[in-house]
């Protein structure tokens, strides 16, 4: 029985590469540990020759490493020895463990924060994740967030959602006649906007990278992700 575990402990795969078109998967296996990884690693990826490789074209890898936690030294380590086959150079490193930080950061990515006030001219409301604010936004007011923006009331100053980069977001409001609206890096001002609907919706339509408006009731056909406020 003991020689037959051996025998399986033996055989198993730590390491399992992948070619593909745009070049190398490395699967690394998440229940052994960082050594025994190394070992494979190092055995499975045989070192060039005496020839000189430089001229070789590289072949970039894509590192998959499952469920397993790396340390910064670890991914260099990783990337040391992948790197000293000459021709391979790791794209990414992919792992399905998030750190406290980033879980962190996306909760508040998905949080709604709520605030009952009015914004007057000059003043500033930034919130990271969605904002709803019940209140009035006046000209020369400013509301921003890195994700959506909904406004109980009129917004007639500036708003600017996905102000980190969120092309998805969007700007609601009851009463919507802003001064300028910005999503992401795109913006429309008032000289160009002639809309004044109730309950308008703004939202940046991708396909040809412009802002656009349209009736609130349509906003769960644009962005179906809203449906889990």
């Amino acid at each position: 029985m003991a020689q037959g575990q051996k025998q399986q402990k033996s055989n198993t795969h730590y390491v399992t590469i992948k070619g593909t078109k745009e070049g190398l998967i490395l699967h690394l296996d998440d229940t052994c540990s960082f050594n025994q990884l190394l070992e494979e690693l190092e055995s499975k990826l045989i070192y060039p020759g005496t020839e000189d490789s430089s001229e070789s074209p590289k072949i970039t890898v894509k590192v998959k490493v499952g469920k397993r936690y790396l340390s910064e030294a670890q991914e260099e380590t990783l990337r040391n020895i992948i790197y000293q086959k000459k021709n391979l150079l790791v794209d990414v490193i992919e792992s399905d463990v998030i750190t406290r930080k980033e879980a962190e950061f996306m909760k508040k990515e998905n949080e709604i924060t709520s605030v009952s006030r009015m914004i007057r001219s000059g003043q500033i409301l930034k919130v990271q994740g969605d904002l709803l604010l019940v209140g009035d936004v006046n000209p020369g007011g400013t509301v921003a967030a890195t994700g959506n923006i909904f406004v109980m009331g009129t917004l007639k100053g500036i708003a600017h959602a996905g102000c980190e980069g969120r092309k998805s977001a969007v700007v609601a409001a009851s009463v919507l006649k802003p001064t300028l609206v910005r999503i992401a890096d795109q913006f429309i001002n008032e000289e160009e906007n002639e809309l004044e609907y109730s309950g308008d919706c703004a939202y940046l339509d991708e396909e040809d990278n412009m802002i656009k408006f349209n009736r609130m009731h349509i906003l769960h056909q644009l962005r179906p992700g809203l449906n889990r406020l």
